[in-house]
C-alpha cells in the first residue's frame, strides 16, 4: 500500500490518503468499460486528472459488473466539451457532462467544492469531492491507467468487511437529501451489506423526509429500482422502515404476495441478462392491483382508457411518461388475452393556433388607390 500526503496551513507533510495497487484491490484495466477507459485517456493526455468513481469502483471490489461507469475529474466542464465532440453539458444546480456513445452515456463531473449555503455549481479538488460523498464506498477513485485505488475515508475496508457506512451525520444526510433514504436500502439490497442498528433506525426516523423529495426524482428511483434485479428486497425494505408508503402510498397500503412474485419474475429476468424495457418494469410492479376489463367496457371501447386510469392511481403519486404506462397497458392486455393497440386516450390533438394559419396573400391596390392618384 502506497500513501498519498497533503500539507497543512502550517506546513506540516501529513497523511490523506491510502493508494492501494492492483495487487491489493484486483481491479484490472480489461474489466473497465472500453469508451469510459478512452475518455478517461483522453482527459489524461490533455493534462488533466479522471478517476472511475462511485458504484462502479464499489460493484468491481465485490465481484459484479457495474451497469454505469461514472467518471470524476479536475477538468471543467467547458473544457471536458471542447476535449469530446459528442457531448453535452446538463444540469443547473451542478453542471455535469454526459458523453454519448452508440449504446451509452457516460456521465463525467468536475470534482466538487465544499461551497457554503445552498451554493451546488462550485469545482474544487478531490480531496474537496471526497467529502461531498454520500457512503463511505461510494467515496472510492480508480485509475485505470496507473490501475491504482485511491481512498481517503476507509470506503476499501468497509467494502472487505461487508459495511455500510454513512460519510455524513445521519441526522443531516437524510434531511439534506431524502432520495438518500432509498439508495440506502438499495445499496444494502444489492450488495448484500449488512444495515447498521443505528441506520435502520434513521430509515424509519426521517422516511417522512421523502414527502419533501420532487416527485421528477422518484419516479426516477423507482425505475431504478426496478431495474436493478433485487427490487423484491428493496420494496421489503421500504416497507419494513416506512419509507413506501411515502413513494407509491396505495401499493404499501395493498401489498400482498403477488407483488413480491411478480417483482421475483423481474429480477430473474434482469439476473438472466435479459434486456428489459421500462414499460415492462411499469406493467410488473402495478399489475396485481389492476382488474380486468367487463364484457361492457371492451364493447364500448373505453377498457383501455379505465386500465391506463387505474394503473396511474396504482403508481401516483409518482410520474413514468404516458407513453411507457400506455405501452404497460397493452402488455397486461396481452396478458389477460386482449388484443389491444394503443388508442388516443389522451383527447383530440389541440387545433393549429391563428398564427400558425396560411395567411391570404395581400390584395394589389388599384392604381385609384394609390397615394400618388390622391394628389
Amino acid at each position: 500500500m502506497l500513501i498519498r500526503y497533503g500539507t497543512t496551513k502550517k506546513g506540516k507533510r501529513v497523511k490523506i490518503a491510502n493508494i492501494y495497487t492492483i495487487e491489493e484491490h484486483g481491479i484490472k484495466t480489461g474489466m473497465i468499460d472500453t469508451d469510459a477507459l478512452k475518455v478517461i485517456k483522453r482527459l489524461r493526455h490533455a493534462g488533466f486528472n479522471a478517476y472511475v468513481v462511485g458504484g462502479a469502483v464499489r460493484d468491481l471490489l465485490i465481484g459484479k459488473h457495474p451497469k454505469d461507469f461514472d467518471i470524476a475529474t479536475d477538468a471543467h466542464p467547458r473544457q471536458i466539451r471542447k476535449l469530446f465532440w459528442n457531448s453535452k453539458i446538463i444540469g443547473k444546480r451542478f453542471r455535469l457532462v454526459h458523453i454519448h456513445f452508440t449504446d451509452k452515456i457516460l456521465e463525467v463531473s468536475t470534482f466538487r467544492g465544499l461551497s457554503p449555503g445552498d451554493e451546488q455549481n462550485t469545482f474544487g479538488t478531490m480531496e474537496d469531492d471526497v467529502k461531498r460523498r454520500d457512503f463511505s464506498f461510494n467515496a472510492l477513485y480508480y485509475s485505470p491507467v496507473d490501475e491504482q485505488l485511491l481512498d481517503y475515508v476507509g470506503g476499501f475496508d468497509d467494502v472487505r468487511q461487508a459495511r455500510i457506512r454513512s460519510l455524513i451525520p445521519l441526522d443531516v444526510t437524510f434531511k439534506e437529501d431524502p432520495v438518500r433514504l432509498i439508495r440506502t436500502v438499495k445499496y444494502a439490497a444489492t450488495t448484500g451489506f449488512t444495515l447498521p442498528g443505528k441506520i435502520k433506525k434513521a430509515l424509519k426516523k426521517y422516511s417522512g423526509e421523502l414527502g419533501k423529495a420532487a416527485v421528477s426524482r422518484l419516479t426516477e428511483e423507482l425505475m431504478k429500482i426496478l431495474a436493478s434485479g433485487c427490487s423484491e428486497q428493496i420494496f421489503k425494505y421500504c416497507t419494513d422502515y416506512d419509507m413506501l408508503k411515502h413513494i407509491v402510498p396505495v401499493i404499501d397500503s395493498q401489498q400482498n404476495e403477488e407483488l413480491f412474485s411478480s417483482l421475483r419474475m423481474l429480477d430473474t429476468e434482469i439476473g438472466n441478462g435479459k434486456s428489459v424495457k421500462r414499460e415492462y418494469m411499469i406493467y410488473s410492479v402495478t399489475r396485481a392491483y389492476l382488474h380486468p376489463p367487463t364484457t361492457l367496457m371492451i364493447k364500448s371501447k373505453t377498457a383501455f382508457r379505465e386500465v391506463f386510469k387505474e394503473m396511474k392511481a396504482v403508481i401516483a403519486p409518482l410520474t413514468p411518461p404516458n407513453i411507457e404506462v400506455e405501452k404497460a397497458v397493452v402488455l397486461y392486455f396481452k396478458e389477460i388475452g386482449i388484443t389491444a393497440r394503443i388508442p388516443n386516450v389522451h383527447g383530440p390533438k389541440p387545433r393549429r393556433s391563428d398564427n400558425r394559419r396560411r395567411r391570404k396573400p395581400a390584395r394589389k391596390k388599384m392604381p385609384s388607390e394609390s397615394p400618388a392618384a390622391d394628389n
